[in-house]
């Protein structure tokens, strides 16, 4: 990893940056404070300056725009991929020992934002939703780690005060998670590199104003947020988890898909011709090795994705299939191991879940992460497509998804703020004012 240049002396550089960053923080801190006093009084933060008649107020993650006359835009008619409920829902996902839940959030479980009795109640279980991934964190660095992907990380600041109270958002935006095209190095000497698409992977940008990840946790389960999730512009889904029969809960509209190696790769998934897996935009990705080269990747990939994206880009040429760059990846990790600071995180790349929000939050002003961070309908499923029981595909124990969840969880910007996130299952991330960030610390 590439330190960040001086172009001052280490006194004044330090003396500037912590200047930057405080002036970061006042106008954040600023902006959180008229947000705090909007939601004690349980009403939406009004503009009331001339300027702002003609722009679209931010509507409640509670509000669903709905009329019943009109039909579901359903970009892609999707079924499960063939025999795909022989496999373990998560492919890498280490089996825990622990399968079933150790709380009981129906105990928390309550929907009048308005009560004390039900605001204490949301209190607690985020209080133990928290502690849980605390305990995560620690518990899966303690066991045996290999460093499969021989990741070599150093802290560029340590536990300075930037690095702690740099924004998170900004941490994501800042790795720069992005697909490959054709111009990269040695793709634009390849016929490979011909395969990628020559459009970008997000059309016009301008018109996206909201955007949806869905995450596939069993706690989408009788959710009954079809709707909401298909009022966005944007609708992001993983791997190969169907919509079909799912409607009411999971909605029907799907725009883009973010699937891993192994899923593109083993023939049970039928990645080259299963229909959930056509007329949508795939966004395919593999870890390769922490500073591995591009070269690297091609012959020492996890799973070997390419030779089933060729097949696929050759039957279907008008496609929009990518590759998300593996270096992105890694500093997607960095941004995560900057966040837990001194808490060492598992030295093995982060979900797809993750991937997809940094993809997606640079293009869209606004995101609801749907079911990522648990709320009280946690049931100990892993897919709401599937009755397999463990707890560890809610709080992880392959990829760091704790530390992934807590960083989460500081990003989210969502009116009635605990309510909407541990209540109703929708974490709101706003992307990030220019002026919090653009610090840079990774120097890229």
């Amino acid at each position: 990893m590439r330190q960040v240049k001086r172009a001052l002396p280490g006194q004044c550089q330090a003396l500037l940056v912590s200047l930057i960053v405080c002036a970061a923080l006042i106008i954040q801190s600023e902006q959180q404070v008229g947000d705090a006093k909007a939601q004690r009084r349980h009403e939406p933060i009004e503009v009331n300056t001339p300027e702002a008649a003609n722009v679209r107020s931010p509507r409640s993650v509670f509000h669903v725009r709905w009329n019943p006359n009109e039909k579901f835009i359903v970009e892609s008619r999707e079924n499960p991929a063939i025999n795909s409920s022989k496999l373990a829902p998560h492919p890498r996902l280490k089996v825990s020992k622990n399968t079933k839940l150790t709380l009981s959030p129906k105990l928390y479980l309550c929907h009048d934002k308005h009560s004390e009795l039900c605001h204490n109640k949301t209190q607690q279980f985020r209080q133990r939703i928290v502690q849980t991934f605390e305990k995560a964190m620690t518990e899966s660095v303690n066991e045996s780690d290999p460093n499969h992907y021989n990741v070599d990380y150093k802290p560029v600041f340590g536990d300075s005060f930037e690095e702690q109270y740099y924004p998170s958002t900004c941490l994501v935006m800042e790795a720069g998670v992005r697909v490959l095209r054709r111009k990269d190095e040695p793709f634009n000497k390849l016929p490979f590199g011909r395969l990628f698409p020559r459009q970008k992977l997000f059309r016009n940008i301008r018109n996206i104003k909201t955007c949806a990840i869905v995450s596939s946790a069993g706690s989408l389960a009788g959710s009954k947020l079809g709707r909401f999730i298909d009022t966005h512009d944007i609708v992001m889904r993983f791997n190969h988890a169907p919509t079909e029969g799912h409607e009411v809960d999971v909605g029907s509209k799907t725009t883009i898909r973010v699937v891993n190696s192994q899923v593109v790769t083993k023939p049970e998934f039928d990645f080259t011709r299963a229909p959930i897996f056509r007329n949508v935009t795939i966004a395919a990705w593999d870890p390769g090795k922490y500073n591995g080269t591009l070269e690297d990747w091609l012959t020492s990939a996890d799973y070997d994705l390419f030779t089933n994206y060729e097949i696929y880009r050759r039957r279907y040429p008008k496609s929009r299939a990518f590759l998300i760059d593996p270096h992105s990846v890694w500093r997607l990790w960095q941004s995560l191991q900057m966040f837990a600071g001194n808490r060492a995180i598992r030295r093995n790349p982060p979900s797809s879940g993750f991937i997809g929000l940094a993809l997606l939050l640079p293009h869209c002003p606004q995101v609801d992460f749907v079911e990522y961070v648990p709320s009280t309908r946690l049931n100990g499923r892993c897919h709401y497509y599937s009755k397999e029981m463990n707890s560890a595909c809610t709080f992880g124990s392959w990829h760091p998804l704790a530390a992934e969840k807590l960083m989460a969880l500081d990003m989210n910007m969502a009116e009635d703020d605990d309510m909407s996130v541990f209540q109703f299952g929708i974490l709101r991330i706003r992307r990030p004012d220019k002026l919090l960030c653009g610090f840079n610390f990774f120097g890229y």
